[in-house]
């Protein structure tokens, strides 16, 4: 998300720019709201990067176990059955975290941060800005098309 404090909406935006077919803008919402709403929403999307983070780190630690397991096939076919017994005992399968495989890590963050974070920032949006998402960048989108003589919701350049 863009944020752009330092230069705030321009209440003053052309009939073009505040009535927007869709309702956007929202224009009965005042800046500091949309503003406010808009942080939060940020805060969101970080949140859903960590997410795929975490399931990127879910998918590799998953698939360095399974190319273990064909390493030790491997030693084993090779005869070195002890050294493969011996890796195997130690690594394969293991938990990466006290009891924990990777994709129980991922669904606790789900359960206890992820999904009650996506919850809060919805019904906030519900309560103060209609529901609407990415009203700050909307009204950033009319004031500086407008502001540049463009069609402020036009397609093209």
């Amino acid at each position: 998300m863009v944020t752009r404090s330092d230069v705030p909406h321009n209440t003053n935006r052309s009939d073009a720019a505040a009535s927007d077919g869709d309702g956007r803008t929202v224009p009965e919402v005042d800046d500091a709201t949309a503003v406010a709403t808009g942080k939060l929403s940020e805060a969101l999307e970080w949140v859903e990067r960590a997410r795929g983070a975490l399931y990127s780190f879910h998918h590799l630690s998953g698939r360095a176990d399974i190319i273990l397991g064909e390493a030790l096939d491997a030693l084993r076919e090779a005869g070195h059955e002890r050294v493969a017994a011996e890796v195997r005992k130690e690594l394969h399968g293991r938990n990466v975290l006290d009891g924990r495989w990777t994709f129980q890590i991922v669904e606790e963050y789900d359960a206890l941060y992820y999904r009650p974070f996506v919850t809060a920032e919805e019904r906030v949006r519900g309560q103060l800005v209609g529901g609407h998402r990415h009203v700050h960048e909307a009204r950033m989108k009319a004031d500086e098309r407008t502001g540049a003589g463009r069609d402020c919701w036009g397609s093209g350049a």
